[in-house]
């Protein structure tokens, strides 16, 4: 048996629910669970049937097949980002939202591809309503501020999209071998040609002492600044 906190979430989600209904919300806790645990890999219907103690064929009425509830995994989670759309600093709100999101794919790593991925996999207008919260929180947002329909949007992918490459930056094993005391060896940067990535090599020490909060707030210091100075609002 499995003795961890998650494998004890799942053993008590597999317990009969006291009114005997599954809800959409409680298959999706367990999938969530179950890929915060195993990695999206290991999800399968069957496998969330047997976590839930249901058949496979009930999980159906609340996902037509994997896709759905992949959509439905990513809408769990952005459903935790918050944004208050009244805040009259948009700067701050957006660094506050920069930094929730962060701590989510920090907290549900095994979910950061689907958060990048899914949405590119479905029409915007087909995603779940979820998922397009935050979108239309951060319109609101924006466009009380004075900024036009049309900024607000492109604010919000340039956004996003440095997120997505920040969250995913983050999560990569930077360090080969922990037990090195030289930052070159540990890096494993010894293995690059002196001559062919100088700059690279001549960064060992930056690399190895990687703080994310540190590299988010630089990051968001250079994004919001260009973004305030190139679409002013009106």
């Amino acid at each position: 048996m499995d003795a961890s906190p998650a494998g004890r979430a799942l053993q008590e989600e597999a317990e009969p629910h006291p009114d005997g209904k599954l809800t959409r919300e409680r298959m999706l806790a367990c999938a969530l669970e179950i890929v915060d645990r195993d990695g999206v890999e290991k999800l399968s219907m069957r496998a969330l049937a047997r976590a839930l103690g249901r058949d496979p064929m009930s999980l159906y009425r609340h996902a037509d097949n994997k896709a759905a509830l992949l959509d439905g995994i990513a809408e769990t989670v952005l459903a935790q980002l918050t944004v208050d759309p009244t805040d009259p600093d948009w700067v701050a709100q957006l660094r506050a939202v920069a930094h929730r999101f962060r701590h989510l794919a920090l907290t549900h790593p095994h979910v950061v591809p689907l958060l990048v991925t899914r949405p590119l996999a479905t029409p915007l207008a087909l995603r779940p309503r979820g998922t397009l919260r935050p979108l239309e929180d951060i319109l609101a947002l924006l466009t009380r501020a004075g900024f036009t329909g049309a900024d607000a949007l492109h604010i919000y992918r340039a956004l996003f999209g440095f997120l997505h490459g920040h969250v995913l930056n983050e999560l990569q094993e930077i360090v080969e071998n922990p037990d090195e005391t030289d930052d070159l060896l540990r890096l494993g940067l010894h293995r690059l040609p002196i001559k062919e990535f100088p700059h690279l090599r001549g960064l060992a020490t930056t690399l190895a002492t990687y703080d994310g909060t540190a590299e988010l707030e630089r990051g968001l210091d250079i994004l919001l600044t260009g973004l305030t100075t190139t679409t002013p609002a009106t």
